[in-house]
């Protein structure tokens, strides 16, 4: 289990459906956390897998970190 900003973030980022093994599929899954860019982003359920990349915690309102991406 890797540890987030706050203990939700964290539940949320660990978070694993028993019905659903992509994380895109289940309703229940928020949080997308991309750790090969240190990136968060808010689940859009739409039948796709796109998310909207978040730069503060929607539970603490920590900032969170800067995506590498474009490094």
């Amino acid at each position: 289990m890797e540890n987030h900003c706050c203990q939700t973030m964290t539940r949320q980022v660990n978070y694993k459906c028993e019905k659903h093994s992509n994380p895109f599929e289940c309703p229940d899954n928020l949080i997308y956390y991309n750790d090969k860019f240190d990136e968060y982003g808010l689940i859009i359920h739409d039948g796709g897998s796109s998310s909207f990349q978040i730069e503060y915690c929607p539970w603490c309102g920590r900032k969170l970190p800067d995506s590498k991406r474009d490094l």
